[in-house]
C-alpha cells in the first residue's frame, strides 16, 4: 500500500488545462468508493455512514471524538481504518481531510473547472477565509502576542516539516524582541534548550506542528510544560494530544491538494502574532527597529531598490 504522501502524489499530478482528477466526483461518492468493503461489521458500517454524512466536520475529529460521536470504541475506529485499507486512523484522517478541504474549496461544480494547481489555490483561499472569520475577534491574538512579547527569553520550537515556519517567526521576532531562542532539533537538544530557557526567566514557548505531526514535538511540548513554561501552538488541528498539551492553540488549515502541504494561513497567523508583539511594546519595537536599520545600512545588508 502506498504511503499517504505517495497517494497524494498520484492523486495530484499537475495537468495542463484539465480539471482536477476528482473535480467531477462528489465527496459522498468518493467516500462510498473508499469504504466499499464487503466484510465491514455493523459497527464499522456505522462509522462509514457517519463519515459520509458529516465529512466536513468528521475529517478533523480525533479518534476519541469520532468514537464518541458514532457510539463505538476507539479500537473499533482503528480496526475500521485498517479494514478500509489504511495503516491506522491518522492515515485515514489525512485522506478524509484532503476530501473535506476539496469539498470546502470547490463550491458549485460548474465553477470548479480549473486544473490541480488552481484547486490547490482555491483550497488555500478557503483556509484564509476561515481564518478571516476566526480573526473577527482579535482579542486572543492580542493577548498571546503580549505574553510572547513579555517572555524573555522567548523560545520558538519547530521540528521536521515545521522548521520553516519556526525559522520565519524567529527571524522576524528578533527584530523586535531582545532574546529569541530557536529550537529546530528534537530529543535531548530540545530538552536542554527548553530547560535553559525556563532557568533564564522565560515564561512562554511558541511551538509549530504541521502534518505529519512528530512524536518528538509532543514530547518537547510536554517537557516545556513540565518545566513550567506556557505553550502557544500553531497547528492545523484543534483536537488531539498536541492541542491538549498547549495553553493556547491557533488551529488553521494547511493546503493539502499537492504532494507537499502549503502554509498560507499558518503564515498569516505568524504575522498576526508578530504584529501583536510589536504593538505590545511600541517603544522597545521602535528602538530595536531603528538600531537594526542603522546596522543594516552600515554593513550594506540589503540591495537598494
Amino acid at each position: 500500500m502506498p504511503s499517504p504522501q505517495q497517494a497524494r502524489a498520484q492523486a495530484s499530478a499537475i495537468t495542463s488545462g484539465k480539471a482536477a482528477p476528482e473535480a467531477e466526483v462528489s465527496p459522498s461518492a468518493q467516500l462510498r468508493t473508499l469504504f466499499d468493503r464487503p466484510r465491514l461489521s455493523p459497527g464499522q458500517r456505522r462509522i462509514a455512514q457517519y463519515l459520509i454524512e458529516n465529512i466536513t466536520e468528521a475529517a478533523f475529529l480525533s479518534i476519541t471524538d469520532l468514537a464518541d460521536r458514532v457510539g463505538v470504541s476507539q479500537p473499533s475506529v482503528t480496526r475500521f481504518a485498517s479494514a478500509v485499507g489504511f495503516s491506522g486512523y491518522p492515515a485515514l484522517r489525512e485522506k478524509l481531510q484532503s476530501i473535506a478541504l476539496g469539498t470546502l474549496a470547490s463550491g458549485p461544480a460548474e465553477e470548479n473547472q480549473g486544473n490541480e494547481l488552481q484547486a490547490a489555490v482555491d483550497a488555500e483561499i478557503e483556509n484564509l477565509e476561515n481564518l478571516r472569520r476566526d480573526f473577527a475577534d482579535p482579542d486572543r491574538v492580542i493577548d498571546i502576542g503580549r505574553r510572547l512579547s513579555s517572555s524573555a527569553p522567548l523560545t520558538v520550537l519547530g521540528l521536521r516539516i515545521s522548521v520553516s515556519l519556526a525559522e520565519y517567526f524567529a527571524y522576524a521576532a528578533r527584530r523586535i524582541h531582545p532574546d529569541v531562542r530557536l529550537v529546530t532539533r528534537g530529543g535531548s537538544v530540545a530538552y536542554d534548550a527548553l530547560l535553559q530557557s525556563r532557568e533564564a526567566g522565560g515564561t512562554w514557548v511558541l511551538a509549530f506542528s504541521m502534518p505529519r505531526h512528530a512524536q518528538e514535538t509532543l514530547t518537547a511540548v510536554q517537557v516545556a510544560r513540565g518545566a513550567g513554561l506556557k505553550v502557544a501552538l500553531i497547528t492545523d488541528l484543534a483536537l488531539g494530544p498536541l492541542a491538549d498539551e498547549a495553553d493556547a492553540v491557533f488551529a488553521t488549515g494547511t493546503g493539502s491538494r499537492l504532494v507537499f502541504d502549503s502554509y498560507a494561513a499558518p503564515g498569516v497567523v505568524c504575522s498576526a502574532l508578530l504584529q501583536a508583539m510589536t504593538d505590545a511594546d511600541p517603544e522597545r519595537t521602535q528602538a530595536r527597529l531603528e538600531e537594526y536599520e542603522h546596522v543594516a545600512d552600515q554593513h550594506h545588508f540589503f540591495l537598494r531598490d
